[in-house]
């Protein structure tokens, strides 16, 4: 009876977060963290065991509005602006963003918040980021939530052997490009806003962005051409692992899902979403807000 309560709770809740969402910019409170002098712009919500949250491209730490308002009920809410985004500082030079120092940077907003680990939710770059955290920094991660984002290993595969995900990274390679980040713009970074009042907040906070950053995450960190298989051995994730993937991404192909389990020590937890695209917490909020409560409070 309590399991049946507890769900019909967090429906409800589901239900009102659309509703509540606007007031996230007056809600949070802002932070810096440093990293080796870099300093990462954060907010926070919420009291409770820590959870951080890692956006992607092209994106900021609003990205999250309606997770954070259903998930700081029971836990302590942190959402990151990326090294390169926003109110973060903007290194220059491709190697200022390798994998290695944007795991960095979590692991200061980590220690900013006077904790040894956390739950990381990563979407997009910023599941290539929580993936990475998780392989080769699992002091670090209590438990992982991805967005969109395959397991390193299956990505090198589909890019390997999928023809149409090959053709689908087309959009990765030009970003890989020497002056690729002149043909960006503000406006036309947030074009795949559906929100008018959100898409007001993203214009803002990539005009104060640098694109040059942007793109060196694919420079620094995207595989390039010709692309192979990862036969490579690597380190098992240790900790449960949720992944919510909306099927209608044109970007990264449901079949990189495949075998994930493979690379796990313990319990993987696969949601799909039909209808959702790359997105998928922008585009089916509710859903993604719910599956997260339910998992973590399970």
């Amino acid at each position: 009876m309590k399991h049946i309560v507890l769900i019909g709770s967090l429906l409800v809740l589901g239900l009102n977060l659309r509703a509540q969402e606007g007031g996230v910019m007056e809600k949070v409170s802002h932070h810096y963290a440093d990293n080796d002098g870099v300093k990462i712009h954060y907010v926070s919500m919420g009291e409770g065991p820590l959870a951080v949250m890692i956006h992607g491209f092209p994106d900021f730490w609003y990205s999250w509005r309606n997770q954070m308002e259903a998930l700081s009920k029971t836990h302590k809410v942190v959402a990151v602006d990326l090294r390169g985004y926003n109110k973060s500082d903007k290194p220059e030079g491709v190697e200022a963003y390798k994998m290695v120092n944007l795991m960095k940077d979590i692991e200061a907003v980590i220690k900013a918040e006077g904790k040894k680990k956390a739950i990381i939710i990563g979407h997009d770059w910023g599941g290539a980021i929580s993936w990475s955290l998780a392989i080769y920094r699992p002091d670090l991660v209590e438990k992982l939530i991805i967005c969109n984002l395959p397991h390193p290993k299956g990505m090198a595969n589909e890019l390997a052997n999928n023809p149409e995900q090959q053709k689908n990274s087309e959009y990765a390679r030009k970003f890989q490009e020497a002056d690729a980040h002149k043909k960006l713009t503000a406006e036309g970074l947030a074009a795949w806003l559906n929100d008018e009042e959100a898409k007001k907040y993203y214009i803002e906070a990539f005009k104060r962005s640098s694109f040059e950053g942007m793109l060196n995450f694919y420079k620094a960190n995207y595989p390039k051409e010709p692309y192979q298989s990862n036969n490579a051995p690597i380190p098992k994730v240790k900790c449960s692992v949720l992944m919510i993937h909306g099927l209608d991404d044109w970007a990264l192909l449901p079949g990189g899902l495949n075998n994930t389990w493979k690379w796990l020590e313990k319990d993987l937890t696969l949601v799909t979403v039909p209808g959702a695209g790359h997105f998928v917490q922008h585009d089916a909020p509710e859903m993604v807000s719910r599956t997260m409560l339910m998992w973590l409070n399970r």
